[in-house]
């Protein structure tokens, strides 16, 4: 039994917390470089705006409509994570964190998991100000669906029961009910059935999700895939998907940015890649990995054709498997340095750590040009004073003075200002 813990709106609900005057408000969070519509709170949705809708689209289509677009602030939304998380681990005895705003609740065996799952909702939006709908299944694949089911219902008169609505616990209805429920569900609101496999369903005259659970897995397997396979017994109520108490190590780590204004000095590239290493190399020691080889690449922008186009990326071996920022930075400059040219105005740049193995592994060989340090303490005291002071507290010297302007940021003018991180200090609900 699995019960879907779900953000409403995530992202304008944060931006809520803040500033409780956006409560009824049409509100949209942005993308880097203030772009596209990332996130929409109910009012947004009921204009008609798009998920990735551009910024100057809604603008020009929506002049009078009051909509207020602010910047993201991914800071704010990965603390108020961790505080929801935190409070929806206390569901169950197991808890999988699935995304920023979703996360996996274990529940086999708790009694009346409709009211233990009522009372978990009231707690997170008491003490973080974050609405949230929860649904229950007996698999992964009919949670999460319980849980667009629970959102719907309140969020969309009559597309559901209204009881369903903030809650919905597919575990307790009857087989008819819970036929009725994936009858009124779309093919395409079925977790892991994406766009192009959704219209090869529909062109075989499959429409809903009971189409599809009705479905015979071996033929399913044989006409499409193994994974459908698997969506059709998990609809079905057969676990296929298992539950992963502890996030797999990630095989590459990137970190890349757009400019908020083009860039054409090498001295400016070489702080913002310097910056993304040493994000890059604090999540790789996070993971207890190292990194044999990296890329690092530059471009302009392709919609730009007024503008001189140029795109180049250099992998560079690392001499030694690492996860240290200023050896792994070293390699990727001298990589920039190789594939910059002058008089062109860049407006991406980005670092990829690849060949990613476990800190245990070493490479035997004499050292004769390093006096044998280990600096993984001298990483970990760096890591520990940016997460007490921030990020960017301790960096190399190549990403510039801390504090100066610096001309490769991202464009965010309508970012919330005043944002601190002290749970006390936040105007949360508390009713």
């Amino acid at each position: 039994m699995y019960a879907l813990v779900d953000g409403n709106n995530f992202y304008v609900s944060c931006e809520r917390v803040l500033r409780p005057s956006l409560q009824g408000r049409p509100v949209i969070v942005l993308s880097n470089n203030d772009g596209c519509a990332i996130a929409r709170s109910n009012e947004a949705k009921v204009l008609g705006i798009a998920m990735g809708a551009p910024w100057f689209q809604i603008q020009r289509e929506l002049p009078d409509a009051g909509v207020l677009a602010l910047s993201a602030n991914f800071t704010l939304y990965g603390d108020m994570s961790s505080r929801m998380m935190s409070i929806a681990a206390g569901l169950g005895p197991d808890q999988e964190i699935y995304s920023i705003d979703e996360s996996f609740i274990g529940v086999a065996g708790i009694r009346d998991m409709t009211r233990r799952s009522q009372a978990m909702r009231e707690r997170i939006l008491q003490w973080t100000g974050i609405p949230c709908g929860i649904g229950i299944g007996m698999t992964k694949t009919l949670a999460k669906l319980a849980n667009h089911v629970a959102k719907s219902a309140g969020r969309k008169p009559g597309s559901y029961p209204v009881e369903f609505a903030r809650v919905a616990n597919l575990a307790t209805l009857p087989a008819s009910d819970q036929d009725a429920v994936l009858q009124a569900t779309a093919l395409g609101d079925i977790w892991g059935i994406g766009r192009r496999i959704g219209e090869q369903l529909r062109a075989d005259g499959l429409e809903t999700a009971l189409d599809v659970a009705r479905q015979d897995p071996t033929t399913v397997r044989r006409r499409w895939s193994v994974v459908l396979e698997r969506t059709v017994h998990e609809l079905q109520g057969q676990p296929c998907v298992g539950f992963e108490t502890v996030a797999a190590a990630k095989k590459e780590i990137a970190c890349t940015r757009s400019f908020g204004r083009p860039i054409e000095q090498l001295k400016d590239l070489i702080e913002a890649v310097t910056d993304f290493c040493s994000r890059a190399a604090e999540k790789l020691r996070k993971q207890d990995g190292h990194a044999v080889q990296l890329l690092v690449f530059i471009h302009t922008a392709p919609f730009r054709p007024q503008d001189r186009q140029y795109s180049r990326s250099v992998t560079v071996p690392l001499r030694r498997p690492t996860a240290e920022t200023a050896l792994i930075a070293a390699s990727a400059i001298r990589g920039l340095k190789a594939i910059f040219k002058p008089d062109y105005k860049y407006a991406k740049t980005g670092v990829m750590l690849l060949d990613l193995q476990d800190a245990s592994v070493e490479q035997g060989e004499l050292d004769f040009d390093d006096p044998g340090r280990d600096r993984g303490p001298l990483m970990s005291a760096l890591d520990a004073i940016n997460r007490q002071h921030g990020r960017g507290a301790i960096q190399p010297g190549s990403a510039g003075m801390t504090g100066a302007k610096r001309q490769w940021v991202m464009r965010q003018s309508l970012k919330t200002p005043n944002y601190t991180t002290s749970w006390a200090d936040l105007p949360v609900a508390r009713t």
